[in-house]
């Protein structure tokens, strides 16, 4: 005969320990890790006055071309997943700006901001993550967006 198992009262869940050298899981719950990890690694390097704000989304009012509907408006988003992270003539970052300018390039639209996903591997350094975002700071900025009123650069 088995015994009854004991009756569950609270939370169950344990909270995740802190992580401040490596992604864990808990850094991709959307809870408190996950803002230390995008206020820490991310948020510094791609400030503007859209993601500043720190929504889960980003609102902000079309050049007037589009909004009247004269220019057609083209978006794209890539997560790249490469090993190394780090390969003769580029790495991970550079690939992500590079590619995602190319795929709205191609549309014959011109890039005015750009969107990136982060696909991260549990067991992730931190510091290698923080050295792919500088990568991705260091694109030519200047190039690739045609100065906007109302665009975020």
């Amino acid at each position: 005969m088995t015994k009854p198992l004991p009756e569950m009262e609270g939370a169950v869940c344990p909270l995740p320990l802190p992580h401040h050298e490596r992604i864990v899981l808990g850094h991709g719950s959307g809870g408190k890790m996950s803002h230390e990890l995008i206020a820490n690694i991310f948020a510094s390097k791609f400030t503007n006055p859209v993601l500043d704000i720190g929504d889960d989304a980003g609102a902000f009012i079309l050049p007037t071309e589009i909004a009247a509907g004269i220019v057609k408006l083209a978006i794209s988003t890539d997560s790249h997943v490469v090993t190394p992270l780090f390969f003769p003539g580029g790495d991970i970052g550079r690939l992500a700006i590079c590619g995602t300018v190319n795929d709205v390039s191609m549309l014959g639209a011109t890039p005015l901001c750009l969107t990136a996903g982060f696909v991260l591997e549990e067991g992730l350094e931190m510091a290698l993550l923080r050295k792919v975002v500088e990568s991705m700071t260091l694109q030519p900025r200047k190039r690739i967006y045609r100065s906007s009123p109302g665009i975020p650069r």
